[in-house]
Order: structure tokens, then sequence, then C-alpha cells
């Protein structure tokens, strides 16, 4: 196995602003050039071609899921911003283990460490509220297990299994299965 990389740490809130400012910016102008390209039968070659149907900003790999351990490990909400992680992460069950929410899981597993990371990013970094959280937070499961979970896996052993094996990435901080 190969040894994982440190993550990428930004000196201050302002660095992981800027740089989530500039990624939100290659992704909507991304976007744009596809989309337009795609609803213009008549540019590039010329022959007709098909809308992309719609993705998740998503990927689930292993460098993005790093990254949003890193967030979680880095950013600090203040209770205001606490109050709008929970408000949008309580009505969601954790994929991991069904009988509690998204909000509180029943351990500190890779899953829960990355979903955090996200949830605080996207309110501390980019103003998100409760339900762009939410939607986000769904879309981020959808990447990492596009077959679903079956909501059991703390209580049946896969811990530590990959999300994509119905599993939560491992138990152990630094140490992600993918």
């Amino acid at each position: 196995m190969a040894p994982m990389s440190e993550p990428a740490r930004y000196p201050s809130h302002a660095g992981r602003s800027a740089a989530a400012l500039l990624a939100l910016a290659a992704l909507v102008l991304g976007g744009a050039v596809s989309r337009a390209a795609s609803d213009n039968p008549s540019a590039g070659s010329g022959a007709a071609t098909t809308k992309p149907r719609a993705a998740s900003a998503f990927t689930g790999d292993r460098a993005e899921t790093e990254r949003l351990i890193a967030y979680d490990q880095s950013i600090q909400l203040t209770a205001a911003q606490e109050k709008v992680r929970l408000d949008a992460l309580t009505p969601l069950a954790a994929p991991c283990c069904k009988e509690f929410s998204a909000a509180t899981c029943c351990c500190r597993c890779n899953m829960m460490r990355a979903r955090d990371g996200l949830a605080k990013h996207l309110i501390a970094d980019l103003g998100a509220d409760a339900t762009k959280v939410r939607a986000d937070v769904t879309a981020w499961h959808q990447a990492i297990n596009p077959d679903g979970f079956e909501g059991d896996s703390c209580s049946t052993g896969k811990c530590g299994r990959a999300f994509k094996a119905d599993g939560c990435g491992g138990m152990v901080d630094g140490q992600l299965v993918h």
C-alpha cells in the first residue's frame, strides 16, 4: 500500500476561502462551457450532441475524501455555525448506522470525519445554509457509494470496509480505507 500523503493544509480561513472560491469558479465555468457546447448542436463538429445527464460535483475519490477530512480537522465552527450543521444533518440518517442521525452518528469513523468536513467547509467557508449542506452531504453520500448503504455497517462489522463496499472507510484517523 502506498503511503498516504499529508492532506493539504491552508494557513488561514482566508486561504481556505480563496481556494474554495477558485475551485467553485472552475466548476461553474467548466459546467457552463460544457453545457453551452451540448446545448448547441451546431457547435464544434456540427454533429448533433445529446445533453449530458446531471452529475454530482462530487467524485467520491480518495483525494476528495482526504480533503474533506482535512477540513474537519482544520475548521472550528462557531456556536451559530454548529447550529446550522446540526439543523442540516440531524434529519439525515447516518448511512453506516441508520439508528443515528448523520449529525451524531455512533462513532468517529472516516465517513463521519469527511461528512463533517464537508459540512464545516460549506458553512464556514462558503456561507451555506442547512438546506444546501443537507443537499450536498446527500450528493456526497451518493458519490461515495452509488449503490447506497444498508445502514447497518457499524452493527455488522463492516466499519473497516471502503464506502463502495457499504463500509465506513475505516475507523482510524489518517488511515482511510478507500
